[in-house]
């Protein structure tokens, strides 16, 4: 079983110690047994990993792929309205385009407090020994409004 498989299925396994433990606390109560109040928090808290592990199920995505596009740290980001991506030295021109296209797709909704996004790669230019220029490689602008990308490589 590897870890998403385990990640999948750890709502139903906790639930199912829910379960077990709540009856077990029934018993307990019943019986009037001194540990009835750990088994309670015990009950609760296997209730609580099972919920909080079904959250965290349905807020969890995997990143998208895109063809063609090459890895590009983000260096740059104002949490509204604009990214900016670092592009390597060797960087070929016709990675920009999908590079651009894969940050896009995988910045989530709920992340920006802006409804336009522009996102950036820049290189640097060598001027001398020790100066150097950014150029803009490429950009999008991302709407949340109605969920459009225009590329300008």
């Amino acid at each position: 079983m590897n870890f998403f498989e385990l990640l999948e299925s750890t709502p139903q396994i906790f639930g199912i110690i829910a379960l077990i433990l709540s009856f077990a606390t029934l018993v307990t109560f019943f019986l009037n047994l001194n540990y009835k109040f750990r088994l309670t928090g015990a009950s609760i808290f296997a209730l609580l990993l099972s919920i909080s592990s079904w959250a965290f199920l349905q807020s969890y995505s995997e990143n998208i792929h895109v063809e063609g596009a090459i890895y590009a740290p983000i260096v740059y980001d104002n949490g509204f309205d604009l990214i900016i991506a670092k592009a390597n030295g060797d960087f070929p021109s016709e990675a920009v385009a999908p590079t651009l296209k894969q940050i896009s797709l995988n910045l989530k909704r709920g992340s920006r407090s802006g409804k336009n996004v522009t996102i950036r790669i820049r290189g640097l230019e060598k001027i001398s020994d020790d100066i150097s220029k950014p150029i803009i490689l490429g950009e999008i602008k991302k709407s949340f409004i109605n969920e459009n990308s225009e590329i300008n490589a």
